[in-house]
């Protein structure tokens, strides 16, 4: 998978700028506040039709002006692939591959496998369970269309049955059958998504150790664990005993929407006992795995982008992500940094072409 051209019109601070790239490594470097993580975002939007900082669509159009668009040229198993996202003030985004628009945006989710790393990647740990629910579902959507849909089926049902418990308080009054009817499709929903979110943690997990082994070239013990309230019993019996719970609250409380990732190290929360390197080193472990495990299921390699990270390592952890990408399983690399030369010198120790971007 390779991004040969990239377009964009009023995106973020960008008026239009139009960026050719190398086939294997590109930086943008410049100084803060210039763009280079708007330029990452521009990539991440075209794979996911999103951004990956901003998820207020509005707010990355250009101050001022009415619309935005991001234009991209693919290379992917040898053919070309044109994508277009673009956004204009009270209208719906649309999202064009090839020229013709998607229906539903989540028929592309995948289409263009992607990994970003981030310093904003530390709202994993810091964050609630949401955010690292969000990345469970993310990388396994990524190769499997059919968990993307009953995720999107079964949020859909919950906020019905929200609804319905919130009537039921503002009425004062109470139907079962009703809520079975929500319960049933909950249950079923969530039971797969559950299945599935357990595979492929017992997939993913020794992947990620692997990795984490790679770049701290330490022997601390670290561990994912998954919790979710359907280890213990059926959804459709933990929502039935929950539910005089859930209509004193007037929403869900329990579910696949409750599920969580814990990350650990010597079996303590990493967020408390870890130190800034060792969280670091647990979340790039975390993306490069991701980056493993979607090569692995969609037989191409992603497209890496690599935002600020540079900048937050020590010398010995950049050294050892500098030899973990400086081999053919890794395609196409983007990297942000605002120091050119250190930049530079870094790409140099990996043998492989790359284009410096001042910006």
């Amino acid at each position: 998978m390779i991004l040969n051209t990239l377009s964009l019109v009023n995106y973020k601070n960008f008026e239009t700028q139009v960026f050719d790239f190398d086939a294997k490594i590109n930086c943008f470097v410049g100084a803060n506040g210039i763009g280079k993580t708007n330029a990452l975002d521009a990539i991440y939007h075209l794979a996911f039709g999103k951004s990956y900082f901003n998820p207020i669509a509005l707010q990355n159009i250009k101050h001022g002006e009415e619309f935005f668009m991001i234009d991209g040229n693919f290379t992917k198993n040898d053919r070309t692939e044109k994508i277009i996202v673009s956004l204009k003030r009270g209208q719906k985004k649309i999202i064009k591959k090839n020229g013709k628009a998607y229906e539903k945006f989540s028929e592309h989710i995948g289409f263009i496998p992607l990994v970003i790393i981030s310093p904003a990647d530390r709202d994993l740990i810091i964050e609630g369970s949401d955010t690292r629910r969000k990345f469970i579902d993310s990388v396994i959507s990524q190769s499997d269309k059919t968990y993307l849909t009953e995720l999107i089926n079964y949020n859909k049902v919950l906020s019905q049955r929200n609804a319905l418990l919130k009537y039921f308080a503002l009425n004062n009054t109470f139907n079962a059958d009703t809520l079975a009817i929500y319960n049933e499709q909950m249950h079923t929903f969530g039971t797969e998504i559950f299945k599935k979110r357990d595979a492929f943690l017992q997939t993913f997990i020794p992947i990620f150790k692997q990795r984490y082994e790679q770049i701290s070239q330490s022997k601390e013990d670290i561990n994912l664990t998954y919790k979710s309230d359907l280890f213990d019993d059926e959804l459709i019996s933990i929502l039935k005993a929950n539910i005089n719970k859930d209509k004193a609250l007037q929403y869900t409380s329990v579910g696949t929407h409750k599920d969580d990732l814990v990350f650990l190290i010597d079996e303590h929360p990493i967020k408390k006992f870890g130190s800034q390197g060792q969280q670091k080193s647990f979340l790039i472990a975390l993306k490069l795995a991701q980056f493993d495990f979607i090569k692995q299921q969609c037989d191409v390699a992603p497209i890496l982008l690599l935002d600020d990270i540079f900048d937050k390592l020590d010398e010995n952890r950049v050294a050892q992500i500098i030899r973990l990408v400086d081999n053919d399983e890794f395609g196409q690399i983007f990297i942000s940094d605002t120091h050119a030369e250190r930049t530079e010198d870094i790409v140099k120790q990996i043998h492989q072409s790359y284009k410096i971007i001042k910006l």
